[in-house]
C-alpha cells in the first residue's frame, strides 16, 4: 500500500489529489455524522449551557463542603435549591399563569373575528381622529393581507407547540448537567491528552478563552431575561394589562433570542393589547421601546460586558442563518456559535502565551 503511494503519480493518481479527495471525503462523512446526530448534539449543547448556569453556584458551596466529597454534595445542595426554587414558581405563578393561558386560548376566537371584521381596526383609528372613510380604506388594505398574517401567526404557534411538546429531551438536560458538572476535570485531561505537546498550550488558552465567553455569556442572558419578566410583571400588573404575567413571561423566554426575540416579544404584547380592547396600548408600546432602550443601553453593558463584542449586523444575519438551519434552537444557538468561532480564530492565529498567563478564575474549571 506504501509502495502504491509513493508510485501515485506513475499509477496516474496525484498524491496532492489523493490527500485533497482524502480531506474531502473525511469532512463529508463528519458532516454526516453531525447531521445523524444533531438531536443529541442539541441535547449536550443545552446540558452544557444549563451547567454553566449553575457551575458559580456550585463552586461557592464547594469551598465550604468539609470531606473530599465536596463536588457531589455540592451538586447535590445545589439541585436541591433549584428544586425548591422551581416548586416556589409553580405555586406562586403557577395558578395565575395557567388561567391567563386558558383565557387567551378561549378568547382567541373571538379576537380573531373581530380583526377580520374590522370593528377593532376602526375603533383604534377613529380613536386618533381618522374620518370613517380613511379608516375604512386602510381597513380594506389590511384586510386584504390578515388572512396572510393570520396563516402565518397559526402556523408559527404551531410549529411551536409541536417542537415543545417534542422537545421531551429537555428532561435529559438537568441529568447530562449532572455528570458534565461532576467530571469537569475529565474534560480537560481529555484536552491535553488529544492535544499535540507543541499546540497544547495554544488550545488551552482556547479553552480558557470559551469557557469564559460561554458561561459569560449564558448568565448574562438568564439575568437579561429574569430582568425582564419581574418588570414586565410589575409595570403589566399595575398598568391592568389583561394577561400580564403570561405577556412577562412570553417576554423574558424570548430574551435569549438576542435582537429579534425582544422585537418579537414586544410586537406580540402590543397587538394583543389591542385584541383584548385594551384602552391604552400606545402607552404599553412606548413601555416597551422604553424597556429595549434601557436593557440595550444600560443593562446588557452592565451584565454583558464586553464577552460578545459582535457587530448588530453580525449578530442579524446570524441569527436568521440559525432560523434557516435549525429553527427556534438554531435561532439561540446562533450567536455564541459565531462568538465561539471568532475566539478560535482570533487564538490560533496568535502565538501561544505561557500556562501562566491563563486566567486564574478559568483555572478553577480543572
Amino acid at each position: 500500500m506504501a509502495l502504491a503511494w509513493s508510485q501515485g503519480v506513475t499509477l496516474g493518481l496525484d498524491p496532492r489529489t489523493l490527500r485533497v479527495v482524502w480531506t474531502v471525503a473525511v469532512v463529508a462523512v463528519a458532516g454526516a455524522l453531525v447531521y445523524a446526530l444533531r438531536h443529541l448534539i442539541v441535547l449536550v449543547v443545552f446540558s452544557v449551557f444549563f451547567a454553566y448556569l449553575l457551575y458559580p453556584l456550585v463552586w461557592r458551596l464547594e469551598r465550604h463542603m468539609p470531606t473530599r466529597y465536596r463536588r457531589p454534595l455540592a451538586l447535590l445542595v445545589t439541585y436541591a435549591l433549584l428544586a425548591l426554587a422551581v416548586a416556589v414558581l409553580v405555586v406562586t405563578l403557577g395558578p395565575r399563569l395557567g388561567d391567563e393561558v386558558r383565557g387567551i386560548v378561549q378568547r382567541f376566537p373571538a379576537m380573531t373575528a373581530d380583526l377580520q371584521s374590522g370593528v377593532l381596526v376602526r375603533s383604534v383609528l377613529t380613536r386618533f381622529g381618522v374620518t370613517e372613510s380613511t379608516a375604512d380604506a386602510i381597513f380594506a388594505g389590511v384586510r386584504n393581507h390578515a388572512g396572510e398574517w393570520l396563516g402565518a401567526v397559526q402556523h408559527g404557534a404551531t410549529a411551536l407547540v409541536a417542537w415543545v411538546a417534542g422537545a421531551w429531551e429537555i428532561v435529559l438536560v438537568p441529568i447530562f448537567a449532572f455528570f458534565i458538572l461532576s467530571n469537569s476535570g475529565l474534560v480537560v485531561a481529555a484536552g491535553q491528552f488529544f492535544a499535540d505537546r507543541e499546540h497544547r498550550r495554544r488550545w488551552r488558552r482556547v479553552a480558557y478563552d470559551l469557557h469564559d465567553i460561554v458561561g459569560q455569556y449564558v448568565r448574562a442572558l438568564l439575568l437579561l431575561s429574569l430582568a425582564t419578566f419581574v418588570v414586565w410583571s410589575a409595570v403589566l400588573s399595575f398598568a391592568r394589562v389583561p394577561y400580564a404575567v403570561l405577556l412577562a413571561a412570553v417576554a423574558g423566554v424570548f430574551e435569549f433570542v438576542p435582537l429579534v426575540g425582544p422585537l418579537i416579544a414586544g410586537v406580540a404584547t402590543v397587538v394583543v393589547c389591542f385584541l383584548a380592547g385594551y384602552s391604552h396600548p400606545w402607552l404599553i408600546a412606548a413601555f416597551v421601546a422604553a424597556w429595549r432602550l434601557v436593557q440595550d443601553y444600560v443593562t446588557s453593558p452592565l451584565v454583558m460586558g464586553h464577552g460578545i463584542d459582535l457587530p448588530p449586523a453580525v449578530v442579524i444575519l446570524a441569527i436568521l442563518a440559525g432560523d434557516e438551519l435549525a429553527g427556534p434552537v438554531g435561532m439561540f444557538l446562533a450567536v455564541p456559535v459565531v462568538a465561539a468561532a471568532r475566539i478560535v480564530w482570533r487564538d490560533l492565529r496568535e502565538p501561544a502565551p505561557p500556562l501562566e498567563a491563563a486566567p486564574t478564575a478559568v483555572r478553577r474549571v480543572s
